[in-house]
């Protein structure tokens, strides 16, 4: 390999950094290979010019297991690695390390050179052996703190708490390589802590299937239910579990529900008539068709907005129609009602309710209500908590679709979300409807009338 000097490497990074030459350029120019100059870039931004210059360094084993250290804990790549420990060459850690992988950690310990003199040579030989067994712990106890915590990670299996349970179980896995005393000083628990759930380590898992049917149907509901949720799902099959428990297996697998964000606001001052809040927070409906709310939320994905516009029924929260547009145009609430109006009969008394938005002030909107003799109610300005019904809606949809899933495309999310209204509709229960979804509550209702 060529021999570059000093003034080779500073000009080199000096290059790169005003952006002269790329480091395939400069490589040319020098006659190296282009990760030579990354290096060379990486320790002069690390350590400065003095880095550049050629070192003549024996390194001790200890140096070398941090430098192995640091790189599997950080997960660093062996450039960036070199760059950090101001090792000009890279090479030399994967030496470091096809050596320990190979050999073992002994293979990094300094290798007697030549003969000492005859008189010496006893006491030259009980001061290296002595040597060789402190250095040859020190290799062990640092093996044992990088596997001990690389094992936890992979038994824990991601859950949030690194139970004793756990603890014991890589211990008991590491025991054949290292000293079990060693290592329950490194995971912090008692001896006898350690003997007990080894002991029963052999014993099946009392919680084995209730586990498995708590991920179908966690999955099945795309993460949508939490533990209470979860346990009344559970109940139909038969597991009677407290909801505790479910909660803390739930933790033991690493799975929990998501949280709620905001809505989209529509609301530009008074631009027609503003009706009065007639339904004042009143959302029990002792029929279909007594009572609706409406509103609009926007999505922003891939550098687009989309609008949803629904009507829910507050008998059962079911949505009765809906509309999605790219733009929060009139035709946004004005189909919308349009198709909901379709399941209308002419004997239902109807109050429907929404905020002060734009869309419910104009004149052919208002217009549609009255030909149908359809009672318009809206919220105070400014007041969310009027029209909760439907902001709770929103809340859960974005929880459970916009904030859980990975979209490819908005068509990608179009077509999920109207997936989502139907298992909303159809599939997803709610307590206050006795556990039914709300469809079949209308259904049962309707049936037992």
């Amino acid at each position: 390999m060529a021999k570059f000097t000093f003034e080779d490497k500073l000009w080199a990074v000096k290059e790169y950094e005003n952006r002269s030459l790329s480091f395939r350029e400069i490589a040319k120019k020098l006659g190296a290979n282009h990760k030579l100059i990354q290096n060379w870039v990486k320790l002069y931004k690390e350590h400065g010019e003095g880095s550049l210059r050629k070192r003549y360094t024996k390194y001790p084993v200890t140096f070398k297991l941090e430098v192995l250290k640091y790189m599997d804990d950080n997960w660093a790549s062996i450039s960036d690695t070199a760059a950090k420990f101001k090792i000009p060459d890279p090479s030399t850690i994967s030496a470091w390390r096809r050596a320990v992988d190979t050999e073992g950690a002994e293979a990094l310990l300094p290798k007697k050179k030549g003969r000492p003199p005859m008189t010496k040579e006893r006491q030259q030989n009980n001061l290296t052996t002595e040597t060789n067994e402190s250095l040859i712990q020190e290799v062990e106890r640092l093996r044992m703190e990088n596997a001990y915590p690389k094992k936890v990670e992979c038994l824990s299996s991601g859950t949030e708490k690194i139970t004793k349970q756990i603890k014991a179980q890589v211990i008991f896995e590491l025991r054949n390589d290292y000293k079990v005393a060693e290592l329950i000083k490194i995971a912090g628990i008692k001896r006898s802590t350690y003997y007990y759930w080894t002991k029963h380590m052999d014993r099946p898992d009392k919680y084995a299937e209730v586990k498995e049917a708590i991920q179908v149907i966690y999955h099945k509901h795309k993460g949508r239910y939490g533990h209470r949720n979860i346990k009344k799902e559970l109940d139909k099959e038969g597991f009677n579990h407290d909801p505790k428990t479910v909660l803390k297996l739930m933790n033991l697998l690493g799975i929990k529900c998501q949280v709620r964000m905001k809505k989209y606001k529509s609301y530009r001052g008074n631009v027609g008539e503003v009706a009065p809040n007639l339904l004042n927070r009143d959302f029990q409906a002792d029929k279909p068709n007594q009572k609706w709310v409406t509103d609009v939320t926007e999505f922003s994905l891939f550098g687009q907005k989309l609008y949803l516009s629904p009507i829910l029924d507050l008998f059962n929260s079911e949505v009765i129609s809906y509309t999605i547009k790219f733009r929060p145009s009139f035709d946004l609430v004005g189909e919308m009602l349009d198709q909901a109006l379709e399941i209308l009969n002419p004997e239902d008394e109807l109050v429907l309710h929404s905020d002060q938005g734009w869309h419910y002030q104009m004149a052919k909107y208002q217009k549609t209500l009255k030909d149908r003799n359809i009672t318009q109610s809206m919220s105070r300005k400014g007041n969310c908590l009027d029209n909760a019904v439907i902001e709770n809606f929103f809340g859960i949809l974005k929880t459970e679709l916009l904030y859980l899933q990975e979209f490819e495309s908005i068509e990608h999310f179009i077509k999920e979300l109207h997936d989502y209204i139907y298992y909303y509709n159809n599939i997803r229960m709610k307590t206050k409807l006795k556990d039914l979804s709300p469809v079949e509550y209308r259904s049962q209702v309707q049936q037992a009338a």
